[in-house]
C-alpha cells in the first residue's frame, strides 16, 4: 500500500533530483559553431576520437525568449540534431553554450528566473543534453540568471559552467565575473569555472602567462568558496585557450598548448576546452583572425589530437 501511495505522488509531481546528483562529468570538449555546416560533430569524432563538443551557441531570436541556434536556426533543425544523435551512437555528448560575444543572450531576454530556466529546460529537452555552459562577455543578471541555473540543477542534476573572460595574468577573471561566481554561490550553484585563456594583457612567454591566469582565478574561487580544499578548487576548474591567432594580438601555438596541457594535467583540474574546432586547420597559415581556421602553421585537427590527452 505504501509503495503504492509513493508511485501515485510520484507520477503526481514528478521526480525532483538533488543538487549532489549531478551528470557524468565531460572533462574534454572543444567549442564548435554549430550554426556553420562544416565541419561537422561525426565528422570530427571520426577524424579524431573525439566525441564531446561545447556547442555554441543557444541564443534569443526574434520571438525573445526563445532559444535558437545563433539566434536565428531552431533548435530542432535536423542538420544540428541528427549530428547530435549520431555523434551519441558513437558513444559520445555535448554541452550547450548559451551566451558567447554576440547576441541577443537569452540571459538578456528572458524577463525572469522562471522564464530563462524555461529556455534551458527547452534546450535540453530539444537535445538531450545534460550539461549547459554559460559564456558571458556582457552584464547579465547575475541573481536572476542563478536562480535559473539553481532550478535546473536542482530538477535534473544538471552540470553548470561559466565561462568567463581573464582581465590579467595575475588578475583572473575580471570583477563582474567575480561577481558571478559570489552569485552563484549564494544561490548555491555547483558550477565549473571556465576562464577564457585569450586576449588579455601579459608579459613574456604567452603559454606561461596562460597558467599564470589560470592560477590566479584558483585564488579567486578560495575567496568565493573558502571551505572547498585546493584539491576540490581544481576539480571545479576549466580552461578554455583560443587557438592560433587571438583578436587582440597574441598567438597560442602547438608549443603553448602542450604547455598548458601539462599543467592542466599536473594539477588535475576539471576540464579543458578551447575556441574553436572550425578553426583547426592551418588553411590560411600566416594569415590574420578567421573563423574557419588558425591562421598558423599546423596540421588537421592537430589542437584537437593534442588536448585530447587530458
Amino acid at each position: 500500500m505504501v509503495r503504492t501511495l509513493l508511485a501515485v505522488i510520484i507520477a503526481m509531481v514528478g521526480v525532483v533530483q538533488p543538487a549532489s546528483a549531478q551528470a557524468a562529468q565531460i572533462r574534454y570538449a572543444p567549442y564548435i559553431d554549430i550554426t556553420m555546416e562544416r565541419p561537422t560533430l561525426p565528422e570530427v569524432a571520426r577524424a579524431t576520437g573525439v566525441k564531446h563538443f561545447t556547442l555554441a551557441f543557444a541564443l534569443g531570436s526574434h520571438a525573445g525568449c526563445d532559444p535558437k541556434w545563433g539566434g536565428t536556426i531552431d533548435l530542432t533543425e535536423p542538420r544540428v540534431i541528427n549530428q547530435i544523435r549520431e555523434l551519441k551512437a558513437m558513444g559520445g555528448n555535448v554541452v550547450i553554450a548559451t551566451g558567447g560575444a554576440l547576441g541577443p543572450y537569452l540571459e538578456h531576454v528572458c524577463g525572469s528566473a522562471s522564464a530563462l530556466a524555461g529556455a534551458y529546460r527547452k534546450i535540453l529537452d530539444a537535445t538531450g543534453a545534460t550539461h549547459i555552459d554559460v559564456d558571458v562577455e556582457a552584464a547579465i543578471p547575475a541573481d536572476t540568471v542563478n536562480q535559473a541555473l539553481a532550478t535546473i540543477q536542482r530538477e535534473r542534476g544538471t552540470s553548470v559552467g561559466y565561462t568567463l573572460r581573464v582581465q590579467g595574468q595575475d588578475y583572473g577573471v575580471d570583477p563582474f565575473s567575480l561577481q558571478i561566481l559570489q552569485s552563484a554561490a549564494r544561490h548555491n550553484v555547483d558550477v565549473l569555472v571556465n576562464p577564457m585563456l585569450m586576449n588579455f594583457g601579459y608579459t613574456g612567454d604567452w603559454g606561461d602567462a596562460m597558467i599564470s591566469a589560470a592560477q590566479a582565478v584558483l585564488r579567486q574561487m578560495k575567496t568565493v568558496w573558502p571551505n572547498k580544499s585546493d584539491a576540490e578548487l581544481r576539480a571545479k576548474l576549466g580552461v578554455t585557450p583560443m587557438i592560433g591567432r587571438n583578436d587582440t594580438g597574441m598567438t597560442t601555438t602547438q608549443a603553448h598548448a602542450r604547455k598548458l596541457l601539462n599543467w592542466a594535467k599536473s594539477n588535475n583540474i576539471g576540464f579543458i576546452g578551447f575556441w574553436s574546432i572550425g578553426r583547426d586547420n592551418g588553411s590560411c597559415a600566416g594569415g590574420g583572425v578567421s573563423p574557419t581556421c588558425s591562421g598558423i602553421a599546423q596540421s588537421q585537427w592537430e589542437f584537437t589530437n593534442i588536448f585530447k590527452a587530458f
